[in-house]
C-alpha cells in the first residue's frame, strides 16, 4: 500500500508538469522555431513577443552576419534556469522568472540568438569581444530596447574593453563610428573562421587594441 502511494504520488507529479509544458512549433521566413514553455504561468502575449522578436531580428542578423546559420532553433522558457538567458548549440533557455519581473526585455532573444549566428566553435577569440558583439548585434537590431530601460553603459575612466557585454559594446560601436566602419562584421567572419589574432586590431584601424581604447577614453561620444 505505501509503495503504490509513493508511485501513484510520482505519477501524478510527472504529469502535472508534462502538462505544464506546452511546445509550439513555427514556420517563417524559412526558419523554424520550436517554442517549448515549462511556465504554465507565462503570458501567451509574451510568449507571442518573443516569437515576433525572433522572426524581426534573426533573419537580419543572418543576413548581415552569417547566411549560413541554423534554419532550426529551439528556445525555452525554463522555470529553473537560475540566470537571465544562455545559448548552446542552437538553443536559447530564458528564465521565466526575469520574464515575469522584466516582461519588456524581449531583446534578451536579439542577444542570444546573435551568439547562434556567430558559431564561433572552439574559436581562440576572447570571450569579451564574443560578448561585446552580441550586445552590440542587440543595440544596433533590438526592437524594444527603450522600453526595457536597455542602453549601452556610459563611458567610465574605470572600465576596460575586457569587461564585456554592453561595455565592450559601446566601445565597438565607437570605433565604428570614429574609425573602421564595418569592423564588428569583419570581426565576427574571422571569430568565426579562426583567423582572429591580437594583431587583427592594427591590421584593421592601424592602432593597437591598447591604442584604440586611450583614444575611445579620451573622447568616448558616441552619435
Amino acid at each position: 500500500m505505501k509503495n503504490y502511494f509513493f508511485l501513484s504520488l510520482a505519477c501524478l507529479l510527472f504529469t502535472l508538469s508534462a502538462s505544464a509544458q506546452q511546445t509550439t512549433v513555427y514556420n517563417q521566413r524559412g526558419y523554424k522555431l520550436t517554442f517549448i514553455n515549462d511556465d504554465a504561468k507565462f503570458d501567451k502575449a509574451e510568449q507571442q513577443r518573443l516569437v515576433n522578436t525572433f522572426y524581426t531580428v534573426y533573419p537580419q542578423l543572418a543576413k548581415t552576419y552569417n547566411k549560413k546559420t541554423l534554419k532550426e532553433v529551439i528556445m525555452v522558457i525554463d522555470t529553473t534556469y537560475q540566470g537571465v538567458a544562455e545559448t548552446a548549440n542552437g538553443k536559447v533557455t530564458i528564465s521565466a522568472a526575469w520574464m515575469h519581473k522584466h516582461p519588456e526585455d524581449i531583446d534578451v532573444v536579439t542577444h542570444e540568438v546573435m551568439h547562434i549566428v556567430q558559431d564561433y566553435g572552439q574559436s581562440t577569440g576572447p570571450g569579451w569581444l564574443t560578448e561585446g558583439i552580441a550586445d552590440y548585434a542587440r543595440y544596433k537590431f533590438g526592437v524594444n530596447n527603450e522600453a526595457a530601460k536597455w542602453a549601452l553603459s556610459a563611458y567610465k575612466p574605470t572600465q576596460n574593453y575586457e569587461n564585456s557585454y554592453r561595455i565592450t559594446a559601446r566601445f565597438l560601436v565607437w570605433v565604428e563610428a570614429t574609425t573602421k566602419s564595418g569592423i564588428v562584421k569583419d570581426f565576427n567572419t574571422q571569430l568565426r573562421l579562426h583567423t582572429f589574432t591580437d594583431n587583427s586590431w592594427k591590421a584593421a584601424t592601424g592602432k593597437t587594441l591598447d591604442e584604440l581604447w586611450k583614444a575611445y577614453a579620451e573622447n568616448p561620444v558616441i552619435s
